[in-house]
């Protein structure tokens, strides 16, 4: 990921320098379980954990030879701790290193994002309670439907974040699995106690059966759920948009000052930072089809995978956090205009009360057919005309003559329509 969008904790985890000492800790903590199982000397362990350095720039020199960056990184090793060195990587294949980390930096970054999330969460349970009682107009294709409260969004979109949090937590597990099986993963140079140990050390699970690689469901899980959880940063940026085009105006981002809007249009306030979170999320969503296209290998392995994996697993793992900070700056600092919103909801005289009246007149006995063709013979007249729509509700004969001025009222009151906010916010929040 560029360096733009790679914010500092996440960009650390993938550098060259965190990966390789990770394989490292691989390395050593296998020789460790050697050294107890008597296969290497305790005093070769002792030299080894001693001496052992590395750095990004020698490997880089060495693979111009080798073209296999494992083979550099352990030659760079035995230039540094000198004879010991023959113990380091014993009985291992280059996947049992690189794999076993991977699992290493998987399981670390989804604690960076699992705090990201925590951290989003925060801002929509606090912005929910905020504006459970601002009352908004609801639209469905774009057109005004009923009313809502705005704090309904919130708490929506924090119910979201929780399912996607259990989503991360179930991936987290997955990816952190380590193997040390060997070259097809029947263990001919290591009994499987080795791998259980070395995994053990690690914080890891020991994969139940592997091939020469970690099978890559597990990575496909992982950038699946990035995926969805992009898609969800995407549905609340999207929103966000709508309610900032000027026609709309019922929240925007935060402008500060000295921000410009347009390079020509000095009047602009534009919703970029909800339009760069949803121009990315597209990069997570396509990044989780290389995923599913990894899962496939030839027999015990190959290594079409390889390439690709070091770009999507940095790259989702980066994009995510970075949108999910982005996403919780700008709900947090989010322009909120509580009397648009009324204005809005009340554009269309009483219209969005219909559904409402509809329902009051078959209680009091009517057709639906009836109540329907009722009702909307006076919305149509407001729509093609004009005029407040309770006022015609109450000059229309056969409404009035089912309906009391009083139960009138009470079909547009906008309280009464809301009335039952307060119980989802108790399921949604406990």
């Amino acid at each position: 990921m560029i360096e733009r969008y790679t914010l500092p904790e996440m960009g650390a985890l993938w550098s060259l320098q965190n990966k390789f000492q990770k394989w490292l800790d691989v390395e050593i903590a296998v020789c460790e379980v050697h050294a107890e199982d008597g296969t290497i000397p305790r005093d070769a362990l002792a030299d080894i954990k001693a001496k052992a350095s590395f750095t990004v720039d020698r490997i880089n020199e060495i693979e111009k030879t080798t073209d296999h960056d494992v083979i550099a990184f352990t030659t760079n090793l035995a230039e540094n701790i000198g004879p010991a060195s023959r113990f380091v990587h014993y009985g291992l294949t280059s996947s049992d290193v690189v794999d076993t980390a991977n699992a290493l930096l998987l399981r670390d970054a989804c604690d960076i994002l699992l705090k990201k999330i925590d951290d989003l969460l925060t801002v929509l349970k606090r912005r929910a309670f905020e504006f459970k009682d601002t009352p908004q107009i609801g639209r469905t294709h774009g057109i005004h439907a009923e009313p809502t409260s705005f704090g309904l969004a919130w708490a929506l979109w924090y119910s979201d974040m929780q399912r996607n949090k259990r989503r991360l937590a179930e991936a987290r597990d997955a990816v952190a699995v380590g193997k040390i099986s060997g070259a097809v993963g029947a263990y001919g140079h290591l009994d499987p106690s080795v791998e259980e140990r070395v995994c053990e050390r690690l914080g890891l699970k020991a994969a139940d059966v592997s091939t020469q690689v970690i099978q890559r469901d597990r990575y496909a899980e992982y950038l699946s759920t990035l995926a969805i959880i992009a898609s969800t940063l995407e549905k609340i940026a999207l929103q966000v948009r709508h309610w900032q085009r000027t026609e709309v105006r019922e929240a925007q981002e935060a402008f500060k000052t000295g921000q410009k809007g347009s390079s020509a249009m000095p009047h602009k306030r534009n919703p970029i930072l909800s339009e760069r979170i949803c121009g990315m999320a597209r990069t997570v969503r396509a990044n989780a089809i290389v995923g599913y296209e990894n899962v496939a290998l030839w027999h015990e392995r190959d290594i079409s995978h390889s390439s690709a994996e070091r770009i999507v697993l940095p790259d989702s793992s980066a994009t995510a956090d970075y949108i999910l900070a982005k996403t919780t700056s700008l709900l947090d600092k989010l322009v909120v205009y509580p009397e648009r919103m009324l204005e809005n909801l009340n554009i269309t005289r009483g219209l969005v009360f219909s559904g409402q009246l509809l329902l009051a007149l078959t209680q009091k006995g009517v057709t639906r057919e009836d109540a329907y063709s009722w009702t909307q013979r006076n919305a149509m007249k407001v729509w093609d005309e004009g005029g407040d729509y309770q006022q015609l509700i109450k000059s229309d004969a056969d409404i009035s003559s089912k309906l009391s001025p009083e139960e009138i009222a009470r079909v547009f009151d906008l309280k009464h329509y809301l009335r039952n906010v307060d119980k989802v916010f108790a399921r949604v929040f406990g």
